[in-house]
């Protein structure tokens, strides 16, 4: 059963990559297209922290990011945790599931004001304790179309908007099955697919290893 990695570059050909290293029959179609946008950086003399909510953000912003390098950066996941390393920051915590978790962590850790670069398509998350400043450094447009046929295939869904767009895009549904990166994620896509999955942790890794176990099970 071939696999349909969706997320957008590079995140779409990091992901192949892993999946064929598991030995997995990978197609890559991202269903987003991501571009910077034009920002102006806040004093970052007003901030405790960086909050990264997607690796997208620390890629896209580049060096506006350097005047907060010297901040606590909280990122979700590895992969978010990975493009703020590589975007200079060498205080990094990484939170354990999404945005909601992230502000509870630095809650925890007193942070007061956090400044979040984002997407211009993002979550109005919030904590009562913290006061966030949103710059959106990105945007991540989407396909008009699907470029490849998804039937009799495991679609790969990173994140609810990408599920919402696949459903939407896709063809029979009756005959494609989803591996989903969270309980949200499957929501986002409805219902009417041949199989739904959900993986146990969100986490790009944990899609994987629950894809190879899906091939596995349906080539016996």
């Amino acid at each position: 059963m071939k696999v349909l990695v969706l997320r957008p570059q590079p995140g779409a050909d990091e992901t192949a990559k892993r999946a064929r290293a598991l030995g997995l029959d990978v197609l890559v179609a991202p269903l987003f297209a991501v571009r910077p946008l034009a920002w102006t950086p806040p004093d970052p003399a007003g901030f405790d922290a960086v909050m990264l909510t997607s690796a997208s953000a620390a890629r896209q912003a580049a060096e506006g990011l350097a005047p907060f390098r010297h901040l606590p950066c909280y990122a979700v996941g590895e992969a978010t945790a990975a493009a703020a390393e590589e975007a200079g920051f060498p205080d990094i915590r990484v939170g354990p599931d999404d945005g909601k978790s992230l502000l509870l962590m630095m809650a925890e850790d007193a942070v007061r004001a956090v400044f979040h670069p984002c997407g211009a398509d993002h979550l109005p998350i919030g904590h009562p304790d913290i006061a966030i400043t949103r710059a959106p450094v990105y945007a991540a447009e989407a396909a008009e179309r699907l470029p490849v046929q998804a039937e009799d295939m495991l679609a790969l869904l990173h994140s609810p908007r990408a599920a919402a767009l696949f459903a939407g895009l896709a063809g029979d549904k009756s005959r494609i099955r989803i591996a989903a990166i969270s309980a949200r994620t499957a929501r986002a896509a409805g219902e009417g697919w041949q199989d739904v999955a959900i993986a146990p942790r969100p986490r790009d890794s944990a899609l994987l290893e629950l894809a190879a176990q899906l091939c596995q099970n349906a080539g016996r």
